[in-house]
């Protein structure tokens, strides 16, 4: 028995000194909290800023990118073109303009539009250029080679409220080309052509424009093309986040009004330039007969950041989130009418 309480008594008298020196008092824990609290809210401040600053500046980027990319494909796609509407041969095409009372656009539609329209989407950028179809053409056995087909090209700036893309605006590009003419292909084989062979077929609605008119000029001439039938083909977006901010919303106020070189015309029209994110300035028919387009972007980097569209509108005080680039750029080719 004495054995027994020795060793009981000499067990539980290092634990009672242990119980007596661990943990901490509620003072200690207090001063702890504080103390760390002074300590980690300027960090976690610190932090915050350094990846929000991170964040704008990668906006910045990825819009400056964007918009250089943008307008290089637009420049190679325009320095193809043969002609380029201005802003009247646009009206014409987008059936604003009554070709009764208005001989700028003679024998155009005016029931209609020959261009995909609507509220939602701008043409800035219309144009018939030389298409290359690789392999098209049988010369002898399997030899093929390359030839060429005309097509009709539109550039469109559009603002909608579709959840798919942005807050901001958005360029889209369309086309629609002829086919090639080919004698080994099925009759019939392309919807709308029941007495000739294509291979590969025309787009929907396709239809050559028209030189042999008399007594009017080029621009007239180009601007009564009119569709053959619907189209199927629908506009394929190039590049979001684009201004989207109207010349009634920029801060301070802007105009509808651009300043394009001699002989150049605004695309849009002054009257219906809403947005400064896209235009073009053209001249369809130079001193040389070639087509040409100065070609302007802007983009919209805190579109990126926000999703509040009345929060990223254009101002002179946020100019750096706003990148813009501009190209001049002529046709490779031109059309040569009497």
């Amino acid at each position: 028995m004495n054995i027994l309480r020795w060793l009981l008594s000499t067990q539980l008298k290092p634990s009672h000194k242990q119980n007596k020196n661990s943990g901490f008092t509620l003072i200690e824990l207090l001063v702890a909290m504080i103390i760390a609290f002074l300590v980690i809210t300027p960090l976690l401040g610190f932090m915050i800023s350094v990846l929000n600053t991170d964040g704008q500046e990668q906006a910045k980027a990825n819009s400056e990118q964007e918009i250089k990319a943008a307008l290089d494909y637009i420049s190679r796609d325009v320095q193809q073109a043969i002609y380029i509407y201005d802003a009247t041969g646009i009206a014409c095409l987008s059936g604003t303009v009554d070709a009764s009372t208005d001989n700028t656009c003679p024998n155009a539609s005016t029931t209609g539009n020959q261009l995909p329209n609507g509220t939602d989407k701008v043409p800035v950028l219309v144009f018939w250029k030389r298409e290359l179809v690789n392999q098209a053409i049988t010369i002898t056995g399997t030899q093929k080679d390359d030839t060429f087909v005309y097509s009709l090209v539109a550039y469109y700036l559009i603002k909608d409220t579709s959840p798919t893309w942005s807050n901001a605006a958005r360029i889209a590009r369309w086309e629609i080309k002829d086919g090639v003419p080919n004698t080994s292909a099925t009759l019939g084989a392309c919807d709308g052509f029941t007495t000739e062979k294509y291979l590969p077929c025309p787009d929907k609605g396709f239809k050559p424009f028209d030189l042999s008119q008399k007594g009017i000029t080029l621009q007239a001439k180009m601007n009564s093309w009119a569709r053959s039938g619907t189209y199927n083909q629908v506009p394929v977006v190039l590049v979001d986040f684009i201004d989207q901010t109207t010349t009634a919303q920029e801060t301070p106020t802007a105009t509808a009004t651009v300043t394009c070189s001699t002989g150049f015309s605004q695309v849009p029209a002054v009257a219906n330039l809403a947005r400064k994110g896209f235009y073009a300035c053209v001249d369809s028919v130079s001193a040389d007969n070639r087509s040409a387009a100065e070609v302007y972007l802007r983009g919209n980097a805190q579109a990126r950041l926000i999703q509040d569209e009345t929060k990223v509108r254009y101002a002179q005080s946020k100019s750096s989130y706003f990148p813009s680039a501009n190209i001049k750029v002529q046709g490779s080719s031109f059309i040569f009418t009497k």
